[in-house]
């Protein structure tokens, strides 16, 4: 008997996670770019917690996942993960608020590049560091105390990004459909509500809808996307791909925002998103787990 050729389906899945992360990135910095027009009247914080409430609320009406059934060890995955949400948001959003937004993104993804580097074996990529190390160097360019927290609020989002990819593979192992997504975007919306209850009252009709939309295509389908491209391409393809969302963040600071970047930060972003980029793909990662076959709701 022949043995069945799988090549041909885990490369046609590789390449459709890979457009999920495409448009992930597109949404994440398309509606950060939209968002960041609320940060002075209603702090970053709040713009944060008020959009992950909004996506929380459209996620647990459209998947209405299953409270009851899960164990232990479940609820500490999606409870992670949803904490790593809530910081990953909040932190990116302040970071966003103190520097371009292309930068912000290059920092950002420096979870990812730090991960990926910690997992490393061969000899090589110990020089894959000192390239981001340098590149850091020139992106941050720090000018005044603003700055400094910005870049503060940046390496905590990395660190926060960090986590979010690895409990993305973890949670989606552990539920079928989107169920532990749903919850665990429920679960940071519920960290967040000490920032988006005392700021709700604040908020006018026009500000609402820029929430809503910023919640349902940053938050809502951007995390979807990526929890089923980590379903079907694997933490490394995703990782790696992660990798545009510095791209995409000057493409649209510089369209949406008039953001203008100078030369030494243009390379810094070059060398971090290049060595970001080798160090993932080389990293050796868990194989992505089989499609569910059913939803497995009651």
């Amino acid at each position: 008997m022949k043995t069945p050729n799988t090549e041909g389906p885990a490369r046609t899945q590789a390449f459709i996670g890979a457009g999920l992360v495409l448009v992930s990135c597109l949404s994440v910095q398309a509606s950060a770019a939209l968002a960041s027009t609320l940060f002075d009247r209603l702090g970053a914080p709040a713009v944060a917690g008020l959009r992950q409430l909004c996506a929380a609320l459209v996620l647990m009406a459209l998947v209405r996942p299953r409270i009851r059934g899960h164990t232990q060890q479940d609820w500490v995955g999606m409870v992670i993960y949803g904490a790593a949400m809530a910081a990953m948001n909040v932190a990116y959003y302040c970071t966003v608020g103190r520097l371009p937004l292309g930068v912000a993104a290059t920092l950002l993804f420096l979870g990812p590049f730090v991960v990926a580097v910690a997992s490393a074996r061969a000899w090589r990529e110990a020089l894959l560091p000192t390239v981001g190390l340098a590149g850091v160097v020139l992106v941050t360019e720090p000018g005044g105390t603003d700055e400094w927290a910005g870049i503060a609020f940046g390496l905590l989002s990395a660190l926060a990004l960090a986590c979010y990819t690895l409990f993305a593979q973890r949670v989606g192992r552990a539920s079928s459909g989107l169920e532990g997504l749903a919850v665990s975007v429920c679960i940071s919306a519920i960290l967040l509500l000490p920032f988006s209850l005392p700021a709700a009252p604040s908020v006018n009709g026009y500000d609402w809808g820029l929430v809503v939309v910023s919640g349902i295509v940053g938050v809502a389908l951007a995390f979807t996307l990526d929890f089923q491209a980590v379903k079907m391409a694997g933490a490394k393809v995703v990782a790696t791909l992660f990798s545009l969302d510095p791209v995409m963040g000057a493409l649209i600071g510089a369209l949406a925002l008039a953001e203008r970047l100078s030369g030494p930060v243009l390379v810094g972003m070059g060398l971090i998103v290049s060595a970001g980029a080798v160090a993932t793909w080389r990293a050796e990662s868990l194989p992505a787990p089989p499609m569910p076959t059913s939803t497995d709701r009651p």
